[in-house]
């Protein structure tokens, strides 16, 4: 089950909230973790016994961490355990094809590789356990003692799936004790509206163009109808994946929960260091809490530094998916990252605005060919057609068409990918308050029902984060 679908906006979401909001507050934490399941369930209901074998088994290890903390021997002990775990099923689901295939070639062997379905939203929970995990094992958070509030942290259906990843400490107090007023469940209302817009009227509309370009034989496409479509994808996966964001921060505001944002605008950044500390917030903080300040940070000289940038860039590239091309696209950005902070950040500073973004802009989408392209060679053969190293065509009729029937929606989108739109509406909400109080509600509407249009004939609606 997905937010932009219609099972989830006209059936499970006004249910949810039905039962949510009927019970005493007392009982609401069970309510969210028995739709949180059902929400889990309807896509895999066999892997749902992982999730809670997880839940009972970081529980407990948070709790004989707390309780021998003048123990280091068990303390440590406990902090293993769950780490090991933890890591040992998301490397099973998600990296055992893909050692499999690899020793098997290094060695030239015929080893014989079963698939499996990925777990849906492991990556992020697993995550998100292992911050509680350390963050006991650190004393920064009190264990949770009651299991189900810790149940409702991470079976949290707005963030189940596809993030963002959410830490213990930041939602601990609110587990328990949170607030839930009209005008939060409204602004939590209006944010999933907007996001539901991003994905549905733009990411998914942009997307069939990029599948339409990607489906040619990259022999027969021109360098502009290259360009024309790793842009497309440029802001498909920016506006499906912070569309969704969105909309699962709007759903948890609607539950009483304060999550913290997941996207800034990263299309504005003026260097690779800005893009990456604007783009999946989330996963940033949780490499740099988790991996990078404890190898050292910046604190132990240049070289170790380096090693910590390059180990950061290495897993935050595997964590998106068990293939080559996720591992050279994470090292791709952590070379620039590294660039950034010797020499190139001071040198991009000192020049006009513009050539910031220009280079950004450049670095950013040539990095999305590899992100994209599950096969290297191919990826690279993309690369060489965007930049005329070959036989194809600079234009041609196909590239002219695109551009001539997509015009509007390029402008929308790049329009819609800075904080213009936003800035809009909070001058029209203080200029206007009257009028206001009428026009956008009448527009969310709007919106809603267009986005309903477009779901009931649309065939293509993929989630491009559901497949990490």
């Amino acid at each position: 089950m997905v937010f932009s679908s219609l099972l989830f906006i006209f059936k499970f979401l006004p249910i949810t909230l039905l039962l949510y909001y009927i019970v005493p507050k007392s009982l609401r934490n069970i309510v969210l973790i028995l739709a949180s399941l059902i929400f889990y369930a309807w896509g895999e209901p066999v892997y749902i016994v992982i999730m809670l074998f997880a839940i009972v088994f970081d529980y407990t290890n948070g709790l004989i961490i707390e309780k021998n903390s003048a123990n280091i021997v068990i303390k440590r002990l406990g902090l293993i355990a769950s780490l090991v775990v933890n890591l040992g099923l998301l490397s099973f689901f998600k990296y055992y094809g893909f050692f499999v295939s690899n020793v098997s070639a290094l060695f030239h062997l015929n080893l014989t590789i079963k698939s499996l379905p990925l777990p849906l939203g492991i990556s992020f929970y697993t995550f998100q356990s292992m911050s509680y995990i350390i963050d006991v094992y650190l004393g920064k958070v009190p264990a949770q003692k009651k299991i189900l509030a810790y149940a409702t942290f991470v079976t949290m259906f707005p963030q189940l799936v596809a993030g963002p990843i959410v830490r213990y400490i930041d939602i601990s107090k609110q587990i328990d004790n949170r607030k839930q007023n009209l005008v939060q469940f409204l602004d939590g209302l209006e944010l999933f509206i907007i996001g539901l817009a991003k994905k549905v009227l733009l990411a998914n509309n942009i997307g069939i163009l990029w599948t339409s370009i990607k489906a040619t034989p990259q022999g027969e496409i021109s360098i502009l109808t290259a360009w024309i479509g790793i842009i497309s994808f440029t802001f498909q996966i920016y506006f499906d994946f912070s569309g969704y964001s969105d909309m699962a921060i709007g759903l948890a505001k609607m539950l009483g929960f304060e999550l913290n944002i997941n996207f800034n605008y990263p299309y504005i950044s003026r260097n690779v260091t800005e893009f990456w500390r604007r783009w999946h917030i989330s996963l940033g903080t949780w490499f740099r809490e988790y991996l990078y300040i404890p190898l050292g940070g910046n604190r132990q000289g240049k070289w170790k530094q380096l090693r910590n940038l390059f180990v950061v860039w290495f897993l935050t590239g595997f964590w998106h998916g068990a293939n080559w091309n996720f591992i050279v696209w994470g090292l791709y950005f952590g070379s620039f990252v590294v660039l950034e902070k010797f020499f190139l950040l001071k040198w991009l500073n000192n020049k006009p605005r513009f050539i910031g973004h220009v280079y950004t802009l450049l670095v950013v989408i040539v990095g999305w060919v590899f992100f994209e392209f599950d096969s290297l060679s191919q990826g690279l053969g993309f690369i060489r057609t965007m930049f005329g190293i070959g036989a194809n065509k600079l234009i041609d009729g196909h590239s002219l068409y695109y551009l001539y029937t997509n015009a509007i929606l390029f402008v929308i989108l790049a329009i819609c990918s800075t904080p213009l739109m936003r800035n809009l509406l909070n001058k029209f909400k203080k200029t206007m308050k009257v009028t206001g109080t009428i026009a956008i509600p009448v527009a969310y509407m709007l919106i809603v029902v267009l986005c309903t249009a477009y779901l009931v004939n649309e065939s293509y609606n993929p989630f491009l984060y559901f497949r990490f």
